[in-house]
């Protein structure tokens, strides 16, 4: 049997091929990889025709589940994949944590398997608060599961809230944008928002949103401006230099991989007083001669990261010697 073409793949993955195209796949009479065949028949299996359903229920009680852990990680993967994957295999292993890792599945499919999820599958989406703050039912079934940290506890909790802190973010807006009309307009807009709306505006809003709502007093509204995929390098290195704001936000910064890479960030928080010291002491090496110079002169940071600065600096000028 010859490999089928992509375009007759995707008339059986959108239920458009010829019925007799249909039942081939259910009897196993068309050449499909194992990941397409095990997708393919969690659509016909809801098929208007009776007979393809039936036959594709069938069949899909004999496909192997790596078949399925295979299909889940495509992007284009389908909601009958993830309708069905949730509803026959959510206690099995590596399947939750799978459909989280894919941004295509909705958080729809989540919450029947919510009580499922692994710590890291839990860490994974609330590392990715889209999602979590876009339905109130995925929160809320989260906060049942036993894998939940206490630190996750409270994020979800914090995201059913209501309060804002008008007087910090009008503060913060005042830096954020300059135009007195558009800033106006900017605090109204958020002053009506939940919590949850202001995760989802500092998640897909404008730079002014993030540079506002990054000094938002609600600490989930905080990490959901760093997840950001429009985050840009220029607003990391700002909120990096930024004494305003809190140490976990600062933390949060420091730890991240892509975020350290950029040296402006590394050196700007060295340099933040507000940067905790044992995160600014850990980056210290990664200071350049120059830099590293000027820290032991500045007396806005702890005394102890000044004088470790000094004794970084004489180890290596004792090396060049």
């Amino acid at each position: 049997m010859e490999p089928l073409s992509p375009e007759v793949l995707e008339d059986l993955r959108h239920g458009r091929a010829p019925r007799e195209r249909k039942i081939a796949v259910c009897s196993g009479g068309a050449h499909l990889a194992p990941a397409d065949r095990a997708e393919i028949l969690t659509v016909l299996a809801g098929d208007n025709d009776d007979m393809v359903a039936e036959r594709a229920q069938d069949a899909l009680l004999s496909q192997p589940l790596e078949s399925f852990l295979e299909a889940l990680k495509r992007e284009t993967a389908l909601p009958a994949l993830f309708t069905y994957v949730a509803k026959n295999f959510a206690d099995k292993p590596g399947v939750c944590d799978a459909m989280v890792q894919n941004k295509n599945c909705s958080a729809a499919h989540l919450v029947p398997i919510a009580r499922h999820l692994s710590s890291l599958g839990i860490q994974a989406l609330m590392e990715e608060l889209d999602r979590v703050s876009d339905s109130p039912a995925l929160a809320a079934a989260l906060e049942h599961s036993t894998s939940l940290t206490a630190d996750q506890k409270l994020q979800l909790h914090e995201l059913h809230g209501n309060a804002i802190d008008e007087a910090a973010l009008a503060e913060a807006a005042i830096e954020a944008e300059p135009d007195a009309a558009r800033r106006q307009t900017l605090l109204q807009k958020l002053a009506k928002m939940t919590v949850a709306e202001r995760v989802q505006f500092a998640i897909k809003g404008g730079s002014e949103g993030r540079r506002t709502l990054i000094r938002d007093s609600n600490k989930v509204v905080q990490r959901a401006v760093l997840q950001s995929p429009r985050l840009t390098d220029q607003e990391v290195e700002a909120f990096a230099a930024m004494s305003s704001l809190t140490d976990e936000i600062l933390r949060l910064i420091a730890g991240n991989r892509k975020f350290r890479k950029n040296y402006t960030v590394v050196r700007n928080l060295t340099n933040n007083p507000k940067t905790p010291l044992d995160v600014s002491l850990h980056m210290l090496p990664m200071l350049n001669a120059m830099d590293l110079k000027k820290l032991t002169t500045n007396k806005n940071v702890p005394e102890t990261l000044r004088t470790t600065a000094v004794k970084l600096q004489r180890q290596r000028q004792d090396f060049k010697k």
